[in-house]
């Protein structure tokens, strides 16, 4: 895992490929619009049965993303060294995972949401034992899916929605009672990308036509 990312070279987030709600909907992206900078954290749970990924359910009652699945992490703060600390800083303060469980490995291509924020994901690898107290204001719940599942064909799904009179299309994984889309799913998509092409493998899409899912803040 450490030799597929320390593989990928490594370019400053304004000059990298940008990835984002565009990559499905081109007209989505406006180059004009102010940007808003944020990074989160990837975490890969060195797991005896294989690596898992850790992610969080935001609480209902926030007022961006509420209830979606994320991964860890925020914007940036003033106070904030470099993308990696914003990631980490937020791995504690809503997972409570301190970051001395984390190596950071690599990063994702940067990812632009269609509201403005320029996230840059920050790929950190964790072995078990580690603590994990959420926070209850902002975390629902915190739970893992084994990173097979995301690799596995047929499991990554293209969505669309009504959105402002146009289909916006969007990725998701359902995995039991949980929704992975947007952002998020976009991120994994990336992960898997990497992953992939270093194995050799093929992961195609499985489009599902779906309009049940509100766009929160996306």
């Amino acid at each position: 895992m450490i030799q597929v990312f320390a593989q990928q070279k490594a370019v400053p987030s304004d000059q990298g490929n940008l990835r984002g709600d565009h990559d499905l909907n081109p007209g989505f992206f406006d180059p004009k619009r102010d940007k808003t900078p944020a990074a989160v954290v990837v975490p890969l749970i060195e797991r005896e049965n294989g690596f898992t990924i850790l992610l969080t359910k935001r609480t209902d009652h926030l007022h961006d993303h509420a209830g979606q699945v994320s991964f860890p992490g925020g914007r940036v703060d003033p106070t904030d060294q470099n993308h990696c600390d914003t990631a980490l800083r937020e791995l504690e303060e809503e997972v409570g995972l301190p970051r001395k469980h984390v190596d950071i490995i690599g990063e994702l291509d940067t990812y632009v949401t269609r509201t403005g924020f320029v996230i840059t994901p920050v790929v950190g690898l964790i072995k078990p034992p580690f603590p994990v107290e959420p926070d209850s204001f902002e975390v629902a719940e915190v739970f893992e899916v084994p990173l097979n599942f995301f690799l596995t064909p047929g499991n990554r799904q293209r969505h669309f929605r009504e959105f402002e009179g146009y289909r916006r299309y969007y990725y998701a994984f359902p995995f039991n009672d949980y929704f992975i889309w947007g952002a998020t799913a976009g991120m994994l998509v990336n992960l898997c990308e990497i992953l992939s092409l270093n194995r050799g493998n093929d992961i195609s899409d499985n489009d599902v036509t779906c309009n049940e899912v509100i766009c929160n803040g996306e």
